[in-house]
This record gives C-alpha cells, sequence and structure tokens, in this order.
C-alpha cells in the first residue's frame, strides 16, 4: 500500500496530464460527463502536479472499453482486393482499346492490335494470382 501513496505524490509528466485529458474527452463523447463538469476536470487535469491529483479526475468513470480491432474478414479483403485488380485492370483495357481505336480511324485502316501485349501479361498475372491463393503484393 506505501507504493500507492507514494506512487501518487509522484510528480505527472504533461503526457500523464494529456491521457487524463482524453480520458475526459471520452467520457464526454460517451454522455458521462457534461460540458461543464468536462470543463472544470480539464482545467484541474492541466494544473495538476501529482498522480494522485490526475487520478480524482476520472476515479468516478469508468475504465474505457478496450477497443474491439477493426479486423475485418481476411478472405472478403482479399476478394475486395482481387476485384480492385480486376478493375484496375478494366479500366487500362478502355483507356488502351480506345487509343488503339483512335489511331486506326486517324489512319483509315486496321492496325495491329497491340493492347493485348500488356493486358494479356497483367490479366495473366491476376489469374495467376487468384488460381495460386495470393492476394496482390503477398508473399
Amino acid at each position: 500500500m506505501s507504493g500507492d501513496i507514494e506512487r501518487a505524490e509522484l510528480r505527472a509528466s504533461d503526457a500523464d496530464r494529456s491521457a487524463v485529458a482524453q480520458r475526459l474527452q471520452l467520457a464526454v463523447d460517451e454522455g458521462r460527463l457534461d460540458l461543464s463538469d468536462f470543463d472544470e476536470r480539464l482545467r484541474d487535469a492541466y494544473a495538476a502536479r501529482t498522480y494522485g491529483e490526475l487520478a480524482k479526475l476520472t476515479a468516478d468513470l469508468p475504465a474505457p472499453a478496450p477497443a474491439v480491432p477493426a479486423v475485418a474478414d481476411r478472405k472478403a479483403v482479399e476478394k475486395a482486393e482481387w476485384h480492385d485488380e480486376w478493375r484496375s485492370w478494366g479500366g487500362t483495357a478502355v483507356v488502351l482499346v480506345t487509343i488503339w481505336g483512335i489511331t486506326c480511324l486517324a489512319s483509315g485502316s486496321l492496325l495491329f492490335f497491340w493492347p493485348m501485349f500488356p493486358l494479356g501479361i497483367w490479366g495473366a498475372i491476376l489469374l495467376a494470382s487468384a488460381l495460386g491463393g495470393r492476394s496482390h503484393g503477398s508473399h
């Protein structure tokens, strides 16, 4: 118990005061404190010199709920990435085929379909990645 007393009397840092201020802001966001109580406690937090003074400001507040990690289903993320990659491929295909078509119209003849090379290689890579069960960028 003497450890608690000693800690309460230790000087708090600016980071400690900021952490209490963030906790008080969270309490306001949760509806646990009204603005006048928050304002008073916030002033006291930045004026506090010791851990004990800071602890009194949040003693009647419950511990904040642990943050729930935003971990999405891995397969859903991979599927969305796969769709994004194919969407990029499709957009590029539209641009390249349009350039080829305009070039053909400008020349008055049907030119060699050169977009098949970049689109074919890129498509083959995407297909191999999908069949291999690996998302883009994973090793």
